[in-house]
């Protein structure tokens, strides 16, 4: 009788949960890396991993582009990659290429990767997440972020607009997807107001009936901008009806590092923390200040490297989060902004060690030929060869009794009127030619 008490007076204190699916995460206790566009990419997320992050989100993909896409195995790496041909049947001289619209680790992310998907349709969502939904451990539906990219077409912040859409797609998701795939679906949204907390509580109500597992909230409005400091006086009664649904709430915005995420879970009883732009900034804000805390720049970028090389990462985006990971006054930022390749890049970033992939990234990317390196060697040899030619013209001359051919030159006219004609300046004499030594340009003797 006394168990069976115990265990009522437990039920009416603890709050009830969905199930977790068997492919499934919960997010309980979790502090994560946020979806972000380039920030986002499989090094990034690998990163974030390695320094301590429980989840990571994929940046969002838009259902369009994911729909119809092909599914591989990079035989290099073991990488996953969804990938598409271009449409435009690419250019006459350059044969054309599948572009990898997502690419992700099916060893390190395992149970880990949360796939954000934007949409405004639930037809198009459930056949784009079908496609990722056996790789990941969720589909987390972007109804938060304000950007054009996420907005155009009703998709993104958008959908705090079109409750009824939101709604639909959440559940068609849960339906389609979550319960076959047995993974399960989350939704991210913002503020819709600073001030009234009533139309937040009736969106939030309605979400957390849909059958998701999970919903975070970015405690800003859409038009906040980054540098506006998040409105966490709603996050109260957003948690409360999460849990009286159960379903996971995570609280997104100003959180700084993992210690800051642990540390507002507590305070106001949320289940998760989501780090944004503290990451973005340096991935070890996933470490805790018994392990250490922030890294040098140098060696958290040293890491990040290494998981650009191995997953074969675009050029493009690797240079992008460069420029925000590399502090603009280091002598390393000017040399790295001129890269133009991998190898160029660990050039100018002192990693001599990881030159070898570097290398083979190159060849495998087509980029060996842009190399600024490679160019710079080229021309001093060409400058080389010519000086040396030159030298040894002049040497075959004076060997031969004879001298330097040079133009025969007018004699100077005197005590007539008109211009004086350049060619009309006698030639230096030899004494003033340095010992006959052929002078460069100080940059190209560099």
């Amino acid at each position: 009788m006394l168990k069976l008490l115990r265990s009522v007076r437990f039920a009416m204190t603890t709050p009830p949960r969905v199930p977790i699916p068997a492919n499934g995460v919960d997010y309980r206790g979790k502090v994560v890396l946020a979806p972000m566009v380039r920030s986002g990419e499989l090094p990034c997320r690998l990163l974030a991993l390695k320094y301590g992050a429980d989840l990571v989100w994929g940046p969002e993909t838009i259902d369009r582009a994911l729909a119809g896409a092909n599914r591989r195995v990079n035989p290099r790496n073991g990488t996953v990659e969804f990938t598409r041909t271009p449409s435009n049947g690419g250019r006459p001289d350059k044969a054309t290429q599948e572009n990898v619209i997502y690419r992700l680790d099916p060893v390190r992310e395992k149970g880990k990767l949360i796939f954000q998907i934007g949409t405004a349709n639930p037809e198009i969502a459930v056949a784009a997440a079908k496609l990722v939904a056996p790789d990941v451990a969720g589909i987390d539906v972007n109804s938060g972020c304000p950007k054009p990219f996420s907005t155009s077409g009703g998709m993104g912040a958008a959908l705090l607009r079109t409750p009824d859409k939101l709604v639909s797609i959440l559940e068609a998701l849960v339906r389609e997807v979550g319960t076959p795939y047995q993974i399960g679906i989350s939704v991210k949204i913002r503020l819709l107001d600073r001030e009234d907390p009533e139309p937040t509580r009736a969106l939030v109500s309605r979400l957390v009936k849909t059958g998701i597992t999970g919903l975070t909230v970015h405690c800003r409005t859409p038009p906040m901008r980054p540098r506006e400091r998040a409105i966490r006086d709603q996050l109260r009664m957003i948690r409360d009806i999460c849990h009286e649904a159960g379903v996971a709430c995570v609280v997104n915005g100003d959180v700084m590092n993992k210690d800051d995420g642990l540390a507002l879970m507590q305070e106001y009883g949320v289940d998760g923390a989501m780090i944004a732009t503290a990451a973005e900034s340096n991935m070890s804000a996933f470490r805790t200040a018994a392990e250490g805390g922030l890294l040098p720049w140098k060696e958290m970028v040293h890491d990040y490297m290494k998981f650009c090389l191995e997953s074969e990462n675009r050029f493009g985006n690797t240079k992008y989060l460069l420029n925000i990971f590399v502090p603009g006054k280091s002598p390393e930022a000017h040399r790295s902004k001129t890269a133009r390749t991998y190898v160029d890049t660990c050039h100018a970033l002192g990693f001599e060690d990881l030159i070898p992939a570097a290398t083979r990234l190159d060849e495998i990317l087509d980029l060996s030929s842009k190399s600024t390196t490679t160019k710079s060697e080229a021309q001093d040899d060409a400058v080389s060869k010519a000086v040396q030619h030159a030298l040894e013209k002049n040497e075959s001359a004076r060997a031969a009794g004879g001298a330097s051919r040079s133009k025969p030159t007018s004699p100077v006219l005197t005590g007539a009127g008109g211009p004086i004609r350049t060619n009309s300046i006698p030639p230096p004499t030899k004494s003033a030619t340095t010992n006959n030594k052929v002078e460069l340009d100080p940059e190209l003797a560099a």
